[in-house]
């Protein structure tokens, strides 16, 4: 399976990527919504994890731009709030 993490915060975002390597999944890492949604279109994604409050381009609106677009993934929001 092949996995997006669009996650703004470095130590969070190792985390993910070697959790999910160890079960065994390809994982990239984008660290902005603007690369998030550039890889996003870019290369077909099994599934998106998603970060909601990303600088710039939150996570809503790259949901939403995702979605305008014809990318249809699933997308896993993670937030604090």
């Amino acid at each position: 399976m092949r996995i997006l993490v669009v996650e703004d915060e470095p130590k969070l975002a190792g985390l993910l990527r070697r959790g999910l390597a160890e079960e065994g999944h390809a994982v990239d890492v984008a660290g902005t919504g603007e690369e998030g949604l550039w890889m996003a279109r870019a290369v077909e994604y099994d599934a998106v994890v998603l970060d909601v409050m990303l600088p710039g381009l939150d996570g809503f609106e790259l949901c939403r731009r995702l979605r305008e677009t014809g990318v249809w993934s699933p997308v896993l929001m993670l937030t604090a709030r």
